[in-house]
């Protein structure tokens, strides 16, 4: 396990490296102007030598690669940069909303996995049932919707329409403190549209590797030996029925970081969606090569935890060939 992660950890190297250099590239194309982005309202009245000077203070007149270079030197050091945008720290950016961020996505994966488990299952002991046409017609419906649509009706049916929830944001309105019944409430709608936005991915997959497990010789056997449906069922085919959704936890985590940009927008969860945008908008390289470079590296982490589980799991699957 150790070799393994060691390993990855030396390929991650050079994929961080292309993707920081990528992000600076491709933010040195945009149309948007920094200058007058950090500027605002002010830039309007402003001559362009006045301009000029901003330029150079921001170091907006060096070409993409000198600032590629200083930044990447300095982050390696520890400093992310100064993010104009914020007008504070990156990391001190990053550090405020990341938690609110990893929050909501754990949240909504615990409860997409758990409730695709016990879908899929449900669906998967009786294929062709009225159970399992309506699960697989739920999952497929909910896979083609997009996940901004679905937020917008949970706000309208929940919020508007039944008033049981609150629309957005993490404290109510006219008020600064975060309690624990009050992140509950304000929590609820964002990690159950996020998690409803995985659902089907996770209930289709379980249904299918457990249906297939079930038609398997070891199964089978089981129930030849008179052991009960319910051992059967979750003592055998649901282990051997759960490895292929260990392979697909990996491969979700890019889907769960775009689903939890667009959540964070429409709810106005204090995540680093708002930061994201902002930064894009604003061609801010700094804040934008760091949260770039969390969510590649979030995305090689899942991967990894993927192989990992299948590993320590399926005992057939040796890490140190992986």
């Amino acid at each position: 396990m150790a070799r393994l992660t060691a390993r990855r950890a030396l390929y991650a190297v050079p994929v961080l490296l292309v993707v920081t250099f990528g992000v600076f590239a491709v933010a040195a194309a945009s149309p948007f102007d920094p200058v007058k982005a950090y500027a605002g309202t002010a830039a309007l009245g402003a001559d362009q030598e006045t301009l000029d000077r901003l330029r150079e203070n921001l170091g907006a007149d060096r070409p993409f690669t000198a600032r590629w270079w200083d930044w990447l030197t300095s982050a390696l050091g520890g400093d992310f940069g100064q993010s104009a945008v914020m007008r504070q720290p990156v990391a001190e950016v990053i550090g405020e909303r990341l938690l609110w961020s990893t929050l909501l996505c754990a949240v909504a994966f615990a409860a997409a996995v758990l409730l695709g488990t016990v879908l899929g299952v449900l669906a998967a002991r009786r294929p062709g049932s009225l159970v399992d046409r309506a699960v697989t017609s739920a999952a497929y419906v909910l896979e083609a919707a997009p996940v901004f649509w679905i937020a917008l009706l949970a706000v309208w049916l929940f919020a508007l329409q039944l008033d049981v929830l609150p629309a957005g944001g993490l404290t109510d309105t006219g008020s600064d403190r975060v309690t624990f019944g009050g992140l509950i409430e304000h929590l609820a709608l964002p990690a159950g549209v996020l998690a409803v936005s995985q659902l089907p991915w996770f209930t289709l997959y379980v249904r299918q590797g457990v249906g297939d497990a079930l038609a398997e010789d070891p199964v089978r056997g089981a129930r030849a030996r008179g052991l009960s449906e319910r051992t059967v069922l979750l003592g055998h085919a649901l282990r051997s029925g759960l490895l292929p959704v260990l392979t697909l936890i990996g491969s979700r985590v890019p889907e769960l970081i775009t689903g939890a940009l667009l959540v964070e927008t429409v709810f106005s969860w204090p995540g680093i969606a708002s930061a994201t945008v902002e930064a894009a908008t604003a061609v801010d390289f700094p804040l934008l090569a760091a949260l770039t470079t969390l969510a590649t590296a979030a995305v090689l982490a899942g991967n990894l935890l993927a192989d990992l589980l299948y590993g320590l799991i399926d005992p057939r699957v040796k890490l140190e060939e992986m």
